[in-house]
């Protein structure tokens, strides 16, 4: 083969690369709402009467089937669900955890294990962003000099209304809602109970008030919505190894996203950033652990 047509193949190859490369970092939508609902196990869609997240899935994908990680608690999940890890690389091992039991594997710029807020912050640094949640004990696991909204309302309701008047007025490329029903239920009343389901339903009420809010401000046709969990639940607790309390929700819905219903692919939560980071066109750092759910993304 004569050199020049060597070198013409080689450039055809770089090319292609950074089409590739183009392609994958370019953003899937504007605004991305990451919903995330305490002790909702992925049993409670067996017993609940949960129209708005059906409807979501119906319209997008979802698995009923994706995994918190070890120990099935707070803490520690919501910590893998925003920081693309395990607790064995951001450190958080505990419930309650406000700092890192074993010491992080790497800390960014704010203090602890970069999550998907200081991506966005490094990688889009004019992009608005806000945490709203109903659990104080979010504050430690987010850099919280980063947002442009950080909330603790005193009720799920609180919660949902200070982060709907931030979406509407500022535009965020990204926010975390966490709500801490059913959670309280469970442990007070205990999980697979009508107590239990009624606050499962009072979920479902907030995500649909979430979306008809975006659809009359005009921004639903711009947003990816998932919605997630920290854990399920037994009996009045949760933290242990049985499916019921692993087995978490996980929702995709959106601008970009098409209908394919139930993903057979398996998900665990940290996974939950990774594919946020892929949606919005960041670079992920490798010290992450998280893999975007690809599957729901293309058909």
């Amino acid at each position: 083969m004569k050199i020049s047509n060597v070198l013409i193949i080689l450039s055809l190859f770089i090319v292609s690369i950074k089409d590739s490369n183009a392609q994958r970092n370019k953003s899937l939508t504007k605004h991305v709402i990451l919903i995330g609902s305490d002790g909702f196990g992925g049993y409670a869609f067996d017993k609940a009467k949960v129209p708005n997240l059906r409807k979501l899935m119906k319209n997008g994908a979802y698995s009923l089937e994706a995994r918190s990680v070890l120990p099935s608690s707070s803490a520690v999940n919501w910590a893998s669900m925003i920081m693309g890890s395990g607790p064995e690389l951001h450190g958080y091992t505990e419930w309650g955890s406000k700092t890192p039991e074993v010491p992080s594997r790497v800390i960014g710029k704010g203090g602890i294990y970069p999550s998907i807020i200081s991506l966005i912050d490094a990688q889009m640094p004019n992009a608005k962003k806000g945490v709203a949640y109903s659990w104080g004990g979010i504050q430690y696991l987010f850099e919280r000099d980063m947002v442009d909204l950080d909330f603790n309302g005193k009720s799920d309701e609180e919660t949902m209304n200070k982060a709907l008047e931030f979406i509407t007025k500022e535009k965020p490329v990204f926010t975390f809602i966490h709500f801490d029903q059913p959670d309280g239920a469970g442990h007070n009343i205990g999980h697979d109970t009508p107590e239990y389901y009624k606050e499962v339903e009072k979920i479902d009420d907030l995500v649909g008030t979430i979306v008809k809010a975006l659809k009359k401000e005009g921004i639903l046709d711009d947003t990816i919505i998932i919605f997630s969990s920290d854990h399920g639940g037994i009996d009045k607790g949760h933290g242990g190894k049985t499916l019921l309390e692993v087995e978490i929700p996980w929702i995709i819905y959106g601008k970009n996203i098409p209908a394919q219903g139930k993903l057979t692919t398996s998900i665990v939560t940290y996974d939950t950033a990774s594919t946020i980071a892929y949606i919005l066109g960041l670079e992920q750092p490798n010290f992450w652990r998280g893999v975007p759910v690809l599957d729901a993304l293309n058909k």
